[in-house]
């Protein structure tokens, strides 16, 4: 048996994780859901005063942003999005920007590329 591996793509993680019980349902071998963005990181995720100074820089408090280099959170925080004065969707990630990985059994493939397009999933 051959394995057949699958990215799908979501408005929201709630309609990729209902997908993916489904998945799990036919016996997929491994399944992930995901959020990507336009910069690498999770985000803020504690609360901080940014007047002390204890942030990493501009991308970082504003963007949400991980960068391992400067070069790349001083380019970031040249981007239209880190000055707060950006609307519309052109700036980053709009739509489907949840990602599901699921690798399943070949017998299964096209039954679980029907299941995605049901839940409202892109493969």
């Amino acid at each position: 048996m051959s394995e057949r591996s699958i990215l799908a793509y979501f408005h929201s993680p709630e309609e990729a994780e209902g997908v993916a019980s489904k998945l799990k349902a036919l016996r997929a071998i491994d399944v992930s859901v995901d959020r990507f963005g336009k910069y690498p990181g999770d985000g803020v995720d504690h609360i901080m005063n940014p007047i002390t100074s204890d942030f990493p820089g501009l991308g970082y408090l504003t963007q949400s942003a991980d960068f391992n280099s400067r070069d790349a959170a001083v380019l970031a925080a040249a981007d239209v999005d880190a000055s707060g004065m950006a609307g519309g969707a052109e700036s980053g990630p709009t739509g489907r920007d949840i990602v599901l990985a699921a690798v399943v059994d070949e017998s299964v493939y096209e039954q679980a590329l029907r299941v995605i397009h049901d839940g409202g999933g892109t493969p």
